[in-house]
């Protein structure tokens, strides 16, 4: 788990919203994992680090992949929601996922 899904992590439980499932395989046979789930709504949450710095998620091949997946879990009915660093950090991922959550 890097700092960012970490730091989420706890504001999800500095808030008192459920505990999401970890590392959560979404569509198996595949491989694919969300970062965060929230499986009984259908709610995938993902960080999206290295932003700034080039990383996984912002290269060429890394970047194909998150596609392919992102693409995969909305065909299979799974809503998305990304963040970057910057938005854990601000709160605003939080907020977001308070509000989605109480819908």
């Amino acid at each position: 788990m890097s700092d960012l899904e970490d730091l989420l992590f706890q504001h999800i439980k500095l808030v008192g919203l459920p505990t999401p499932e970890r590392e959560y395989r979404f569509a198996p046979p595949r491989r694919f994992r969300a970062d965060f789930a929230y499986p009984e709504r259908k709610l995938l949450i993902e960080v999206e680090g290295g932003v700034w710095t080039r990383g996984r998620h912002t290269r060429g091949t890394g970047y194909s992949a998150d596609v392919e997946k992102y693409n995969l879990a909305t065909i299979n009915g799974w809503r998305l929601l990304r963040f970057t660093g910057d938005m854990i950090k601000t709160g605003e991922a939080i907020n977001t996922i308070e509000k989605v959550l109480n819908e």
